[in-house]
C-alpha cells in the first residue's frame, strides 16, 4: 500500500508510543524481550496493526501476553496520543526477521562451500594471464579473417 509522508509519521508515532509502553509501563515478563518492528495505522486511525519479533521459542507465549495486555496498551496509547479515537490493536508476528536470518545463513553456507571449491594459486598455471591474452588475440584474428572473406 502506498504511504504518504503524513501516514508514515503516524505509523512511526504509533510504533514509538507502543514500544515505550512495552518498555516502561507493562510489567508482564513475557513481553520483556519483544521488539516492535513496525505499525500500520488505518487512514481513519481506527485500527493499528503492530508488527513484533522475538525469539522463535517464545512465539506462543508472547502472542498470549499481547492478547491479554491489548486493552491496557490501547488505553495507555490513547492517553499518550492526541488522536480522536484509540485504535484497535492487532498484534502480528513479523516473520521477515526470521526470513532474513535463514537467507543470511544460507548465503554463509554457500560462501563456505564456494571457498572450499575455489581454485587456489597452486591450481592455476603461472602463465594463465598470458594464455588468456593469446586466446583473445586468436579469436580476434579469426573474426577479422571471417570479415575479410565476407567482403
Amino acid at each position: 500500500m502506498k504511504q504518504g509522508s503524513s501516514n508514515r509519521k503516524v505509523n512511526e508515532q504509533a510504533r514509538e508510543v507502543i514500544a515505550s509502553i512495552l518498555l516502561f509501563e507493562i510489567s508482564d515478563p513475557r513481553l520483556e524481550l519483544v521488539t516492535v518492528t513496525g505499525c500500520e495505522v488505518s487512514y481513519d486511525r481506527s485500527v493499528c496493526n503492530v508488527f513484533y519479533t522475538t525469539e522463535p521459542e517464545r512465539y506462543d507465549d508472547v502472542a498470549a501476553a499481547f492478547q491479554k495486555a491489548a486493552g491496557r496498551i490501547r488505553s495507555l496509547m490513547a492517553r499518550k496520543l492526541s488522536w480522536r479515537v484509540a485504535p484497535e490493536l492487532r498484534f502480528l508476528l513479523d516473520q521477515s526477521v526470521d526470513q532474513a536470518e535463514r537467507i543470511a545463513s544460507a548465503l554463509a553456507a554457500d560462501a563456505r562451500r564456494s571457498a572450499v571449491a575455489a581454485p587456489t594459486d597452486a591450481d592455476v598455471p603461472a602463465d594463465a594471464d598470458a594464455f588468456a591474452s593469446e586466446r583473445v588475440a586468436e579469436q580476434q584474428a579469426e573474426e577479422s579473417a571471417r570479415d575479410g572473406e565476407d567482403a
